[in-house]
């Protein structure tokens, strides 16, 4: 089943994976306002959908996404300076912060297929994803100290949390083009493979979380979130409550007796 939810962002349901694919290749996927709500309403629509249990976010061309649209941006600053006291920045309350919400909140493992380079908060969506697949010749790159902006899009958390602070300070401050494979060592990068392998080995590691115990990796994703921060008994005491959850799924029946049996489960997702 396919769905085009706009021409910038096409959306594809098929056999358990959502697959979201940006595609603005000649502006680099930039993400202009009618993108952005593509995006933010494919996004949620794959949240909402049971028959979806993984998401693939990728994209069409030679960049991944290269952030914010900054011709559209021009053009709301001046608008925002006529009317005096306009918000030219409104869009990360109105796009940016629901996109990531929808991508960490998600109760589904969502894989970013990144093709190319991943920009400002191109970056932040990559590094909202639970895993990440790179073409060996992408880069990625905050962007925001660059055009005298602070991080968006969830960069302030996401990237300290897999580099740590102080690589985070240094990628913040100092903007540049991080190769995939600087990427990989440090820690963003969960699997990189050769561009011309990137689309098919993005969908072999979605459908391969399509097919598994979808409540297990959704309690996965919970547990995950909370325990940042959070001290070791407040940590035991929510892989408590997501075991209970995961505990009492059909899929753990049915791996428990296909471990018995000797067998490979066959997932039902819930």
């Amino acid at each position: 089943m396919a769905d085009h939810m706009a021409d910038s962002v096409l959306y594809e349901v098929s056999d358990g994976l959502a697959t979201i694919t940006l595609n603005r290749p000649d502006a680099m996927n930039a993400m202009d306002t009618a993108a952005k709500v593509a995006l933010r309403d494919a996004l949620e629509a794959a949240a909402a959908d049971t028959a979806v249990r993984a998401v693939l976010l990728t994209a069409t061309g030679r960049a991944f996404c290269v952030g914010q649209d900054l011709k559209e941006h021009v053009a709301k600053l001046a608008e925002a300076r006529e009317s005096d006291g306009g918000n030219a920045l409104s869009t990360v309350r109105e796009h940016y912060n629901p996109i990531v919400r929808a991508l960490t909140g998600m109760p589904k493992p969502v894989v970013a297929g990144v093709n190319g380079v991943a920009a400002g908060a191109g970056f932040g969506f990559a590094l909202a994803c639970d895993y990440r697949v790179v073409a060996d010749t992408a880069s990625f790159n905050t962007s925001f100290a660059g055009v005298a902006l602070t991080a968006d899009s969830g960069v302030s958390w996401t990237l300290p949390r897999l580099i740590g602070q102080s690589r985070a300070a240094d990628l913040l401050f100092f903007p540049r083009s991080i190769s995939a494979q600087d990427a990989y060592e440090l820690g963003i990068v969960n699997r990189l493979v050769p561009a011309a392998d990137l689309a098919a080995e993005a969908a072999a590691v979605a459908r391969a979380l399509a097919s598994g115990p979808t409540v297990a990796y959704a309690a996965l994703k919970e547990s995950l979130a909370h325990g940042a921060g959070r001290t070791l008994d407040e940590a035991l005491e929510k892989e408590d409550e997501l075991q209970t959850r995961a505990g009492a799924s059909e899929d753990h029946t049915i791996a428990v007796r296909a471990f018995l049996d000797k067998e490979k489960p066959k997932y039902l997702g819930r």
